[in-house]
């Protein structure tokens, strides 16, 4: 198959309203790029472990040792998602079960002049890392809309300042993709 670029639409599951991103990728990239680019276009911190799943086989790094999953350095995105509106799981942290719903929406020749990887479009603030999953994060969400809560100081000093759910920043997200291992933190 030829490179082509991919247009696909990520969304976080089971949260309303809906946190979502739409980026174009290369085809050929692989399972464990993939995951960076998410990492980074999403806001994560690649803190936990991740799988991809295509609903016949899942995908890991070899060293994370999922039971099962086969090796994602060595398989291109092009291998599981390849014809207009196919679809393929990822989670991140099993422990609070971020699960995101990725779509692919657009396929197009490459093209020198589209700089790949590029996030165009987006919507709200990715949840903080270990807030809890969908339920922690709610509760959190609650809880910051009451000042005068008996948590609310615990959640401001926990987060560090201010969370705004709102905020998005394209501009910001496309300077990280630029960045070697496309901006994500990798420890």
């Amino acid at each position: 198959m030829s490179r082509e670029i991919y247009q696909i639409e990520i969304s976080l599951k089971d949260i309303e309203p809906k946190i979502w991103r739409i980026i174009l990728v290369y085809s050929d990239t692989s399972l464990v790029n993939f995951h960076r680019i998410i990492q980074t276009t999403m806001g994560w911190t690649n803190s936990h472990l991740h799988l991809f799943s295509d609903g016949v086989n899942e995908y890991s790094p070899k060293e994370f040792e999922v039971e099962g999953a086969i090796n994602s350095r060595r398989v291109k995105l092009d291998k599981i998602l390849n014809r207009g509106n196919s679809r393929i799981q990822y989670e991140y942290d099993f422990g609070d079960g971020w699960d995101h719903d990725i779509i692919l929406k657009k396929i197009w020749p490459a093209d020198d002049i589209i700089k790949v990887p590029i996030c165009i479009e987006g919507n709200r603030n990715c949840p903080p890392e270990d807030c809890g999953g969908t339920w922690g994060y709610d509760e959190m969400l609650d809880v910051l809309k009451q000042p005068d809560h008996k948590d609310y100081d615990s959640y401001i000093e926990w987060l560090g300042g201010e969370f705004d759910p709102e905020y998005f920043n394209r501009d910001e997200i496309n300077v990280l993709l630029s960045k070697r291992n496309y901006g994500c933190i990798w420890l």
